[in-house]
């Protein structure tokens, strides 16, 4: 990282280093032109678009175009946003002493005019890092043309000047981010006349306030964000805004069970666990982000409002903490979830997605018809159940095996000794730990009981499975 403490000081120490100030979109499209060609990793942290939303968000950048994401929530649309940053120079100049950073060689402002005009090549300059080169706002109704542009400062007329005077104008967030990236979350929100305001001064780079015609050519790369349904079909955005947005990406959740894995174990704020061992088995892992893609072609789901990723996130925490809920009661060192733990996970998940039904009590049938559809899944991609007959005739007399989120993984060793065969569906049966070996029983007697081959009987937070 270079120290800004070892670069120019004065715009003349500037010229005189040869350093060149390049439009924002310009800086952009050099530093991605470079990383493309050392073979980097563009957006580190986005997961699964790498065949379809990066290439186009590439082009973009390399044809300087405007960006508009369209996608539900929980699509990563503020992570790529927010990632621009990083495809800035590290360290920008700009004039110091002026209101809005701005290129000591194009002054915008008549505060930045006017020190160049006294001061020449002693100016001062300042140099400001990349992280402080982005702004964003969440539009809301509520948003004025003095928020995102400026007003007439009344302490300014206080203190003796004239409304038409241009030293008058306390600047808004806009012309506050110039040299930087300014991002726009849920455009649609944006009241019309300000959508209005925002195309003026970046389109024609005149605007007016209170009266005043200022004109200001702000260097700002301005990207929004919008869900689909409100950006298309309820035609909340005025013609020329939309117009002006040179590519519109459409982002969308993770395509692949494997991709949602990856996301989830990225976010997932697990916290620490002190001498405790977590060990989560990858068909729970499955598990977690089958629910979420099934209930995302759930009709009882609201599908307008999106199944969020964050919904994985929320549904492997809870899982993980349930599981060491068990382990801090039993005293076990090892924290391994399984499926007993499923149940725990019912709060976060209706907690994130909407309901299509409105019957009281109808939410819980849905979401455990979802689980139960996503356990089977991922037990059909680890079994042929033709190959588990001996442990489903093991259940063909009176034999009950009893499962629960609060029985010790030890409990579940004289269970597995009266199912011949269960040791064929471990890895490694001689190095399976305790809790391995649990959940795995758990697994594979959920999986023939969801192929109609055991009975269920649930009560009081534990299962009985029978033949």
């Amino acid at each position: 990282m270079t120290n800004a403490t070892d670069l120019p000081e004065t715009f003349g120490e500037l010229k005189a280093s040869g350093f060149q100030v390049l439009p924002v979109k310009a800086e952009i499209r050099r530093n991605l032109i470079s990383r493309i060609r050392a073979g980097e990793t563009l957006f580190p942290g986005v997961t699964g678009y790498d065949d379809t939303v990066i290439p186009q968000l590439t082009n973009a950048l390399l044809g300087n175009q405007d960006i508009i994401f369209l996608g539900e929530r929980g699509q990563a649309k503020s992570r790529i946003v927010r990632s621009l940053t990083n495809l800035l120079d590290e360290w920008t100049p700009v004039l110091a002493g002026t209101e809005i950073p701005e290129n000591p060689f194009q002054p915008i402002s008549p505060d930045g005019r006017q020190i160049i005009a006294e001061h020449g090549d002693n100016a001062p300059i300042r140099w400001v890092h990349r992280d402080d080169r982005y702004a964003e706002k969440l539009a809301t109704p509520d948003i004025t043309i003095a928020d995102l542009i400026g007003e007439v400062d009344p302490i300014k007329v206080a203190e003796g000047r004239y409304l038409s005077d241009e030293f008058t104008l306390h600047y808004g967030l806009v012309p506050r981010v110039n040299r930087g990236i300014f991002a726009i979350n849920e455009l649609p929100d944006l009241a019309e006349r300000i959508q209005v305001g925002l195309l003026n001064l970046l389109e024609e780079r005149d605007v007016q306030i209170r009266g005043h015609r200022v004109r200001l050519p702000l260097d700002v790369f301005v990207v929004a964000t919008a869900n689909p349904e409100d950006y298309t079909n309820r035609g909340r955005i005025i013609t020329p805004l939309k117009d002006r947005y040179g590519a519109q990406i459409r982002t969308h959740y993770p395509l692949l069970v494997d991709q949602e894995i990856q996301i989830m174990e990225q976010e997932a704020a697990i916290a620490e666990m002190g001498d405790y061992h977590l060990d989560v088995p990858v068909f729970m892992k499955e598990i977690v982000a089958e629910i979420t893609h099934h209930a995302r072609r759930s009709p009882d789901i609201n599908q307008r409002s999106g199944v969020s990723v964050r919904t994985s996130i929320a549904l492997y925490e809870a899982l993980v903490a349930n599981a060491f809920r068990r382990a801090l009661r039993t005293g076990e060192s090892e924290v391994v979830p399984r499926i007993s733990d499923l149940p725990f996970i019912l709060p976060s998940f209706q907690g994130k997605v909407e309901f299509e039904a409105m019957e009281e009590g109808q939410e819980d049938r849905i979401t455990e018809r979802i689980v139960s559809s996503a356990v089977k899944a991922v037990f059909d991609r680890y079994f042929d159940v033709n190959d588990l007959e001996s442990v489903a005739a093991a259940f063909g007399g009176e034999l009950a095996i009893e499962t629960s989120e609060s029985s010790p993984a030890e409990d579940y060793v004289p269970k597995a000794e009266k199912l011949p065969g269960i040791d064929d569906v471990y890895p490694d049966p001689d190095r399976i730990s305790p809790g391995r070996r649990a959940a795995t029983i758990e697994f594979v007697l959920e999986g023939l009981h969801l192929h109609k081959l055991l009975n269920k009987h649930d009560h009081s937070g534990r299962s009985v499975y029978t033949g």
